[in-house]
């Protein structure tokens, strides 16, 4: 049995568990989002923010959270995965997403909750906690995705320099002349009328993203996928290619700038330092950004929440704020606490994962 003052870790994902509950929820322009909830009833409201945009939640992504302590919501957002209709456009952007999150938390009962979401899942979160500050217990940023032009710039062209092989073979299926923006190229092919050049477009996509998540040359598919399922990874590029070629509809109103208001929501923020889908520098200016915010770095680590370390990583932030309600102390070693808590470098490690907490600078000063 665990004392109240200690947090136990799972050595990377918790058991497999199913839903107590699921339903659809009709949010307006025809769209019904899926949603499930796990664990304990009773336990710490967190609702998961999936990555994309466009991805849909799966099943270990309910292994993240600690079942006994948890009560954890998991939606598909518009378009996603067994949301209705899957791949749909209208009526399909961030402002409406962040109206279906608060929409969810109503129909469900919960007054507050914290929120987690990696990827686009962060960004959305953020965007979704400066909308509804007072209904945010918490938040918890993994991966970190700013959606800015420099972001996508640094996906469909700076990263080539770290696999220039990978990279090469995705650019060399567009023409010459369209080298230089393969997101509108890929994304020409995924929403034309061709089917086979649409599905030989995502998986094009799905390659290159494989390569960077993993930091190797992925192989691709030996064979497409057929049926729905060809249907699905389309679906999912093009509504991933619908929000970034629209600056993930932010419009005059940054991340960055929005995560200034938050002074009052605490915040944790983890992120690899191998990161090769988002770079390290987006967590960074966030930190900065975000008053009184934590920052974690996990040395080796890259993009994935599957990473065993990452994924213990963010079991422990979820664990801290149910024991001590926020981030003030997490990260620092067993014992040190308080305003006297110094940042530390190693406080979990997995393999060649290291894991170390800095406090942001406005939160050590006086």
């Amino acid at each position: 049995m665990v004392a109240m003052n200690e947090i136990a870790l799972p050595d990377a994902l918790y058991p497999p568990l199913e839903p107590y509950d699921a339903g659809w929820l009709k949010v307006g322009d025809s769209h019904r989002i899926y949603y499930e909830q796990c664990g304990s009833a009773e336990g710490l409201p967190v609702v998961f923010l999936h990555g994309g945009p466009g991805s849909g939640c799966s099943a270990r992504h309910r292994q993240l959270f600690d079942p006994e302590r948890c009560r954890v919501i998991l939606f598909d957002q518009r378009g996603c995965g067994r949301s209705l209709p899957r791949g749909a456009l209208h009526g399909n952007t961030s402002d409406m997403l962040v109206a279906d999150i608060e929409q969810l938390r109503l129909h469900l009962g919960i007054e507050r909750w914290l929120v987690a979401g990696g990827s686009w899942g962060a960004g959305l979160g953020i965007a979704y906690a400066a909308a509804h500050s007072a209904s945010c217990l918490g938040l918890v940023l993994r991966g970190v995705f700013l959606g800015r032009a420099s972001d996508l710039d640094w996906f469909f062209r700076e990263a080539g320099q770290l696999l220039p092989d990978a990279w090469e073979a995705l650019a060399k299926r567009a023409p010459v002349a369209a080298r230089g923006d393969l997101l509108r190229w890929l994304s020409a092919g995924l929403h034309g009328d061709q089917p086979q050049e649409a599905l030989a477009r995502a998986t094009a996509w799905e390659g290159w993203e494989v390569a960077l998540s993993q930091r190797q040359a992925a192989s691709l598919r030996r064979d497409l996928p057929l049926g729905d399922a060809a249907k699905a990874l389309v679906d999912k590029y093009r509504v991933q290619s619908h929000y970034l070629l629209n600056g993930c509809f932010w419009g005059g109103a940054p991340l960055l700038e929005r995560a200034r208001s938050l002074a009052v929501v605490p915040a944790a923020i983890l992120h690899g330092r191998l990161d090769w889908i988002c770079r390290p520098q987006s967590a960074w200016e966030l930190h900065r950004s975000l008053p009184g915010s934590r920052l974690l770095w996990l040395d080796g680590c890259g993009h994935s929440p599957f990473e065993p370390a990452m994924a213990q990583a963010l079991a422990q932030a979820v664990l801290h704020y149910a024991r001590c309600g926020d981030f003030a102390t997490w990260g620092t070693a067993l014992g040190r606490q308080g305003r006297d808590a110094q940042p530390v470098t190693s406080v979990v490690s997995e393999g060649s994962c290291k894991i170390g907490a800095y406090p942001n600078r406005d939160e050590c000063a006086g």
